[in-house]
Parts: C-alpha cells; sequence; structure tokens
C-alpha cells in the first residue's frame, strides 16, 4: 500500500470526524454521518496497522478513533453503579470460570503443606536441621513465638502489617503469572512450605490444637485469596503457552484485563482476613466461636464464588472489563 496516496485519499474524512467529534452538540444527520466516519476510520486504522504500520499514522488514527468513540457512545464516570456490578457480577463470574485453576492449587497445596506437617512432626532430625533444640523450644512454647505473633503488636497496626505482606504475595502471583507461570509455583510453595512447617513444629511440641486455633480463624479466607491468585497466575501463564483460538495478544489482553480486577477483589478478601487476624484471632473469644468465624467467612466466601459466580458466568459474564470499556476489535487481513 502506498501511504502518502492512502492519507491524501482519506484526509478529508479523518478531519471531518475529527471536528464532528470535537462538536458539543449536533443534529441528526451530523449523528449519522459521525457514527459512519468512525466506522470507516475504525476500518483506516486496522489496514494501517495491517498492510504498513508507520508509528505516527497509527498513533494519530488511534487517537481519532478514540475521541469519536467517546463521542459515539458518551463518556461515562465511574460510579457505586460500577462498584456494585463489579462485586455482584464482574468479580464472581471471574472467580467462578478461573474455579478449575484454584480449586486444584487449593487442594494440592493443602496435601503439600499436610506432608510437610508429618515430615517435621515425626522426624527430630529434620527438626534439628531447622533450628537448635533451645530456638526450637522458644518458638513452641506457650507464649512463644508462634503463638504471641498474633498479639504482640496493636491490633490495627498489625492488621495493616498483615494486609499489606499478603496483597504482595497476592499481586506477586498475578503478575508472574505471565513468565509461564513459574514465579507463581516458587512464591506458592514458599507459602505451603511455612504452613507445614508451622503446624509440624507445634505438633511435635504437642500444641496442635492451640496453633490451629490460632490458624484456623483468619488462615482459610487468607489461603484462599493466595489460593486464587496463584490459580489466576497460573492461568495467564497458561494462555501465554496456548491462547487457543484468539491471537496471544488478545487473549493476553482479556486475560490480564480479568487478573486486574481480580487483584482488587483479592484485596477486599485479604482486608477481611487481616481484620480476623488481628482481632479475632487473639481475642478471648472460646476457641469453637474463633473458628466458628473464620469457617463462616470461608463458606460464604465459597457459595458466594461458585453460586453467585455460576450464576453470573450464565449470562455470559467473563470478569472483563464492560464492552464499552474495551479496545475496539475488527477482523484485518493476514
Amino acid at each position: 500500500m502506498d501511504l502518502d496516496v492512502f492519507v491524501a485519499a482519506h484526509q478529508a474524512q479523518w478531519a471531518r470526524l475529527e471536528t464532528l467529534s470535537r462538536q458539543r452538540r449536533l443534529t441528526g444527520e451530523e449523528v449519522d454521518e459521525l457514527v459512519l466516519l468512525y466506522q470507516r476510520v475504525t476500518g483506516h486504522l486496522a489496514r494501517v496497522q495491517a498492510t504498513a504500520p508507520d508509528p505516527a499514522l497509527v498513533g494519530r488514527l488511534t487517537t481519532l478513533v478514540a475521541r469519536a468513540r467517546t463521542a459515539v457512545t458518551g463518556s461515562r464516570a465511574a460510579g457505586w453503579r460500577d462498584a456494585a456490578r463489579y462485586f455482584t457480577v464482574s468479580f464472581p463470574a471471574a472467580l467462578y470460570r478461573s474455579r478449575r485453576w484454584w480449586l486444584p492449587v487449593a487442594v494440592i497445596s493443602l496435601l503439600v503443606s499436610a506432608l510437610i506437617a508429618w515430615w517435621v512432626a515425626t522426624h527430630p532430625e529434620v527438626r534439628d536441621s531447622l533450628a537448635t533444640p533451645t530456638e526450637l523450644r522458644e518458638m513452641t512454647r506457650p507464649g512463644g513465638a508462634y503463638e504471641a505473633y498474633y498479639s504482640d503488636r496493636p491490633a490495627s497496626s498489625f492488621a495493616a502489617q498483615v494486609w499489606t505482606n499478603n496483597a504482595w504475595i497476592a499481586a506477586e502471583c498475578l503478575v508472574f503469572g505471565v513468565f509461564l507461570g513459574l514465579p507463581v509455583l516458587w512464591v506458592l510453595f514458599g507459602n505451603v512450605l511455612n504452613l507445614g512447617v508451622g503446624i509440624g513444629l507445634m505438633a511435635s511440641a504437642g500444641r496442635l490444637d492451640l496453633f490451629l486455633g490460632l490458624l484456623l480463624p483468619h488462615g482459610l479466607l487468607e489461603l484462599t485469596a493466595v489460593f486464587v491468585a496463584a490459580g489466576m497466575g497460573l492461568r495467564l501463564g497458561w494462555t501465554v503457552i496456548d491462547p487457543g483460538p484468539r491471537t496471544r495478544s488478545v487473549a493476553l489482553a482479556e486475560q490480564g484485563r480479568a487478573i486486574i480486577g481480580m487483584a482488587i477483589g483479592l484485596a477486599v478478601m485479604l482486608f477481611v482476613s487481616g481484620l480476623l487476624e488481628a482481632f479475632v484471632t487473639p481475642s478471648g473469644l472460646p476457641t469453637w466461636a474463633r473458628i466458628g468465624i473464620g469457617v463462616t467467612a470461608e463458606v460464604l466466601f465459597l457459595l458466594y464464588a461458585l453460586l453467585l459466580g455460576r450464576r453470573a458466568a450464565a449470562t455470559g459474564e467473563t470478569g472483563d472489563v464492560e464492552s464499552a470499556d474495551r479496545d475496539d476489535l475488527q477482523p484485518v487481513a493476514g
């Protein structure tokens, strides 16, 4: 394609579209003209990208199409309606549609943690390789490191610290997925290892019941959020390998937008688990009451993800942004 001839042939249409896009009030005929020119220039942009991707022209047409699209569809400000839709439709749909990733991740991770805990609890030589006998006693004794961890700092600052740490772990799982998911496995194994070692050491000291009473109130929801993040990260990594019928760039864009949306919901989940860890876990409530609160939070989340998410997914919701906020895609010649 001769780029100079192409520009000369369509320059007038582009100028007219820019003029109409900037007008605040349009007549009926001008609206029809705006829509028609918007469609034509979108086609021009696709043709340039496919046959003669000049950076300057592509940038110019992209800006023009974006401005015209806003004029055609109308600008939309995010508000409470968008937030409500996210938490009642988009986030649960994304959770449900990715369940085949994070549910197996959760099951396998818990089984590996249980195996590590059994290994640590039943093999003294393993415990001796982790720390000296004095250090182990200091960690597992009444009032020791494992027990005091939940009550040696003010609850509000502890909640903020826990939320920040867990949100960072979840973010690592989400972002690192693009590297074929391999770093996600490393981050996930670090959490699984810490959990298994802690359970094993406390079990070897005969204080497993106390440790589970401290862990379960917040740990169920907290670990689930990490498993969801890891599952989504692995799904993103698999999209790099196998994008399916879509092009790899389109598949990654769709999956990436869904993951960014998931990050918001996971941050809320981890905020709730942080509050539980700071205010419920070290509280004076009976152990059964503290564990009951944690189990209730976990059951509510599973109902939210699997029941509400199933209903949202049945309507075609994918967890991606609304169609009005996506880039326009048009078939191009190969």
